[in-house]
């Protein structure tokens, strides 16, 4: 069976196995033990798969082309199909009515509501709230210099740490390197180990080391050093998978090894996306570590949890300010390197 059938069966499933969960859910209103009966709603939604799957062998095989088949479908199979405007399309409907549906159970699940929003008594709070902000306290100004340029520190000294990782690491990752079945197992373990670590948010590596080495900014440092060396690095191997074949052939042509072929083929095509993405990811890093701060991991965000609990708005209000402005000079110099490395 051809990979892209496998994708555009496993989406077209997905997608009926959420159309019968909220149908079932809607049709017999389940009690709460019920909806926490985890194999009754394993065994639905896998159903829901099978069926869903089915379902879009059937249709593609008619010619009906479903909205995993649109995505998935190579380009040379879908420049032999007729162009229509998505509506009168199968597989636009479909779309249209999977995101309308995961659209009203988001509703129901986030419990959005226009009241709770508009309550008189509720925006009267929150304006007493934006007034105290709107009037800063500058007497904790200096304090709060001192700790945002912790944070810039914290977030310079976890880019730079992850820098030489996420390279080595980068090429491990990437596909069209990583050839044969012994490197494809490596490339296999590395992608999965990458990717649990950047599932796991930089504010939960920050209580993990807040525990380990103890509160203050070397917890956070770790923190955001361990999520910068994911994120780089598929970052990274992304850019080396997308490289022209044409050097690469020809280095390996003149009997180049596996590293010289690295060295001298790929990386002269990647080491100017390389440092584009790592000034990005500086930036990234010093908004990250403003959030980090609030659960023990040092710098501005430390402080300002310290004053938002006591309920001080004023002095809450003057470290925004002092947020807000760095992260936008940080925006500016990364917006201004980025381009000059175009």
């Amino acid at each position: 069976m051809k990979p892209y059938i496998v994708r555009r069966s496993l989406l077209d499933g997905l997608t009926v196995a959420v159309f019968l969960s909220v149908a079932l859910t809607l049709i017999y209103n389940p009690t709460d033990a019920q909806m926490h009966d985890l194999g009754m709603i394993s065994f639905i939604f896998l159903c829901g798969m099978v069926l869903g799957a089915i379902i879009s062998f059937v249709l593609n095989a008619k010619g009906i082309k479903t909205f995993g088949e649109n995505i998935f479908e190579p380009d040379y199979e879908k420049a032999k199909g007729e162009a229509k405007p998505f509506f009168r399309t199968f597989w636009g409907w479909h779309f249209f009515v999977t995101v309308f549906v995961l659209f009203i159970v988001g509703i129901y699940k986030t419990k959005f509501s226009m009241y709770e929003l508009l309550n008189e008594d509720g925006f009267a709070g929150a304006k007493r709230l934006f007034a105290g902000l709107a009037s800063p306290n500058w007497d904790v100004l200096p304090t709060a210099v001192l700790n945002i340029i912790e944070t810039i520190f914290m977030a310079f000294m976890a880019t730079i740490l992850a820098i030489p990782f996420a390279f080595v690491l980068s090429f491990m990752a990437a596909k069209n390197v990583m050839k044969g079945p012994g490197a494809f197992s490596v490339y296999l373990f590395i992608r999965t180990v990458l990717n649990v670590t950047r599932s796991i948010e930089a504010l939960v590596w920050a209580i993990i080391f807040s525990v380990w080495v103890g509160i203050g900014p070397f917890a956070g440092m770790l923190a955001l050093m361990i999520h910068s060396i994911a994120s780089l690095t598929k970052q990274y191997s992304e850019m080396v998978e997308s490289v022209s074949d044409g050097p690469i052939e020809g280095v390996q042509s003149c009997g180049a090894s596996k590293l010289q072929t690295i060295w001298f083929a790929i990386v002269p095509q990647v080491v100017l996306p390389y440092i584009s993405f790592t000034v990005y990811r500086w930036d990234i890093n010093v908004r990250m570590a403003t959030i980090i701060g609030l659960v023990g991991g040092g710098g501005i965000g430390t402080m300002l949890i310290k004053y938002q609990g006591q309920a001080m708005w004023p002095e809450v209000g003057t470290i925004i300010v002092v947020i807000a402005a760095v992260v936008w000079l940080m925006d500016q110099a990364s917006a201004y390197i980025r381009e000059a490395l175009k």
